[in-house]
């Protein structure tokens, strides 16, 4: 079934429909959620109330959004709503780590400081940059979709996410000099 597929058998009241959802979308609005706010405990709060909010109202999705749109903006208005409450908005970049299984140890080795290279450019990023490079690459949003997440003009996320990437293109460029 395909994302709004999964969304009009919810809203019909399929318990299987929404599993599968929450299945497909856990991981990456965590993730999301982590990116923004590094506190666990929280996070997941706001991913079982994200998809709380899908219960109650997947019958009246427009579908004028994709659902992945829709639900990693219903999560970042649930963080919002979260850290309001707790009197503090901070914002703080954590990636997962990713076992490589590449079968050559060297090949490992230098991936992993590749891996540690770029996770240590994106921690220097500012926070609204972070969170633009996050959604874009990591989560393959759009940049009209990113900007619907965020509330702000699709030009704030293309400046945000061209200001980020030359800010790491610099950043990798010093690690790369002798």
């Amino acid at each position: 079934m395909d994302d709004k597929e999964l969304i009009k058998s919810i809203g019909s009241g399929d318990k299987s429909a929404l599993r599968e959802l929450y299945l497909r979308y856990n991981g990456p609005i965590y993730a999301f959620l982590m990116s923004r706010c590094n506190n666990a405990e929280l996070c997941s709060d706001c991913v079982q109330d994200t998809m709380l909010n899908v219960i109650r109202s997947a019958s009246q999705f427009s579908g004028k959004a994709s659902v992945k749109t829709w639900l990693f903006t219903i999560a970042r208005n649930k963080l919002v709503d979260a850290l309001r409450k707790r009197g503090r908005l901070t914002l703080v970049e954590e990636f997962p780590e990713h076992e490589d299984s590449a079968p050559n140890p060297e090949a490992a080795a230098v991936a992993a400081q590749e891996r540690d290279r770029l996770r240590s450019c994106i921690d220097k990023l500012s926070d609204t940059h972070r969170v633009a490079i996050r959604l874009a690459f990591f989560e393959e949003l759009t940049y009209p979709e990113i900007a619907e997440i965020e509330d702000v003009p699709v030009g704030t996320i293309k400046t945000r996410i061209f200001h980020a990437k030359q800010a790491l293109m610099k950043c990798l460029e010093k690690g790369m000099q002798p």
